[in-house]
């Protein structure tokens, strides 16, 4: 069954086409929930709220542009919900510090970085994943999250930071190769 069917399918609430869609979407769209959360379970329940997020909206599909793009935005949009509005998203009150550059000495697993990503607080791993993985502009991460252009700035550049130090203490005697740095 093409791509176009199974969406015209899911819009008729059709249930096998529904799990048709979830088993061809989900692994892709995990790794997707999985930046943007704490841990694994967490991030399957972000899996599980965005799909039906998804069937609920998925009329509003009108074949323009991509589906991976529009089920992309949907996901990351339902995550992102679940942080509106909370505490730790308040305007913070602090210097913007300087654009951190982080160069990474050492050929470091994906494993690894989405690990440390995972680890950071929320506020810092939210912008950090916007800037960084969608290309956000500070304007628009501002916009996703309710906070201020200079709290979207403080948090990239905190976030960096700390992923910049525990980089560097697991680097600690280990061989020098370069990697691209994240700017």
């Amino acid at each position: 069954m093409s791509l176009e069917q199974l969406i015209h399918d899911c819009k008729k609430n059709d249930i096998k086409a529904q799990e048709q869609l979830y088993r061809q979407y989900a692994p892709k769209m995990f790794s997707v929930c999985l930046k943007y959360s704490r841990n694994y379970a967490e991030a399957q329940d972000h899996l599980q709220d965005g799909f039906l997020l998804v069937f609920e909206k998925i009329t509003s599909f009108e074949f323009k542009g991509s589906f991976d793009g529009w089920i992309k935005r949907v996901m990351v949009n339902q995550v992102l919900q679940q942080y509106r509005n909370k505490s730790f998203l308040s305007p913070i009150d602090e210097d913007i510090a300087d654009e951190v550059e982080v160069e990474i000495e050492e050929d470091v697993s994906m494993e690894f970085l989405m690990k440390i990503i995972q680890e950071l607080p929320d506020r810092y791993r939210l912008v950090f994943n916007l800037n960084v993985f969608e290309n956000y502009s500070h304007q628009e991460i501002a916009d996703a999250l309710g906070i201020t252009v200079g709290t979207s700035k403080s948090n990239l550049s905190r976030a960096k930071m700390i992923l910049k130090e525990k980089i560097e203490s697991r680097n600690v005697g280990a061989g020098n190769v370069k990697m691209p740095s994240v700017k």
